[in-house]
């Protein structure tokens, strides 16, 4: 779960000081701390392509691709050799987080949106550093990008799908 949500995050970052370009994509590091203080890392590679296409493709510590089209969630578990496919029926509220965002110091915005904290940092080039929040669980939630690179135009779609064989369990919720 926290997994999807930092995807559906992630359609939300579009703040009022805070322009995304037309698509990017970045390596990523995402560092969940829990409250016992047990820290899982995460690592891969991360690919936008305007407010409604996302890949997530995580390589360590297992190799799994998280994939959305605005409407539709797929989690694609290699290791398990399985397919997660939910309807997204509820996102963030893009104007609502735009309408909350707030600079809070030189290059950090703060938001708040129904009930949680999110902490958006840019680099000096004005671009995407990194995000913090604390999940549904509790947990600290930072992910942290690394060579981000700023594109015009959309990313092919082709490139923003989740493939997987066909032999793979698809679990439908």
């Amino acid at each position: 779960m926290t997994k999807l949500l930092g995807v559906i995050l992630l359609t939300s970052l579009v703040f009022s000081d805070i322009t995304l370009p037309d698509h990017f994509s970045a390596d990523f590091t995402q560092i969940i701390t829990n409250t016992k203080k047990k820290v899982i890392n995460y690592s891969g590679k991360v690919y936008f392509s305007d407010s409604t296409l996302f890949k997530w493709s995580y390589l360590k510590p297992t190799k799994k691709e998280v994939c959305t089209d605005g409407s539709e969630l797929l989690v694609v578990d290699h290791d398990l050799e399985q397919v997660s496919a939910y309807y997204m029926s509820k996102g963030l509220d893009i104007s609502k987080v735009l309408s909350k965002a707030k600079l809070h110091n030189k290059n950090i915005y703060v938001a708040e949106f129904e009930g949680k904290k999110y902490t958006i940092q840019l680099d000096d080039e004005a671009k995407l550093h990194s995000i913090a929040y604390y999940d549904e669980l509790d947990n600290k939630v930072q992910i942290v990008f690394e060579n981000m690179q700023y594109g015009k135009g959309k990313l092919a779609s082709q490139k923003m799908k989740c493939d997987y064989p066909v032999a793979y369990d698809v679990i439908r919720g």
